[in-house]
């Protein structure tokens, strides 16, 4: 059965493209806008699974008691992923530019088979925040089916101050996409 599951995410999380999938509706609660980017209303979110483990710099992360109430903006990548690195600065930009306002950005690394690219790609562009080493998709598989998770690389997931799920776009981000999708959370008290 796990066997299973790991060979269908494998199979989805292969596409490593520049479009996403478009969703929402079918009680799945979320609703996915003409700019790719689904949103959930608040109040109506799902609890973001618990993700923790060893950073691709060997340090242990729990996310959720790390950044307990802060804003958390998930982006899933790899470092042999061309959209992943053509949305690098963008994310790096973003994460400086929000830095004092309790938004915590937080990579995971798939696929990679060794630490040593993922920390030579966070080292070309200059990433300060940390990344869940996952590379073979064991943390991504703790999102459950008809929320909000990842099922390409790149996806980025944002999560509330209350540990739900709130945003997801399913492509590369650009600065202006980035900002567009935090922006109402950012706003929520």
């Amino acid at each position: 059965m796990l066997s299973a599951g790991v060979s269908a995410l494998a199979l989805v999380l292969s596409a490593c493209s520049g479009g996403g999938i478009q969703g929402g509706g079918g009680g799945t609660g979320f609703v996915a806008g003409s700019d790719g980017i689904a949103t959930v209303k608040k109040g109506e979110r799902d609890t973001a699974p618990k993700l923790s483990g060893k950073t691709i710099h060997g340090d242990e992360l729990d996310v959720a008691s790390a950044y307990q109430g802060k804003i958390v903006v998930l982006n899933v990548w790899g470092s042999w992923c061309p959209p992943c690195r053509a949305e690098a600065a963008n994310f790096v930009k973003v994460s400086k530019d929000l830095a004092g306002q309790d938004v915590q950005f937080v990579g995971i690394n798939t696929r990679d088979t060794s630490t040593r690219p993922a920390q030579a790609f966070e080292e070309e562009f200059k990433v300060t925040y940390p990344s869940l080493y996952d590379p073979t998709g064991k943390l991504l598989l703790r999102f459950e089916k008809g929320t909000l998770n990842p099922q390409l690389i790149p996806s980025t997931i944002v999560v509330d101050r209350e540990g739900k799920l709130a945003a997801r776009a399913q492509k590369p981000l650009t600065e202006e996409l980035l900002r567009k999708m935090l922006k109402p959370i950012l706003a929520e008290k």
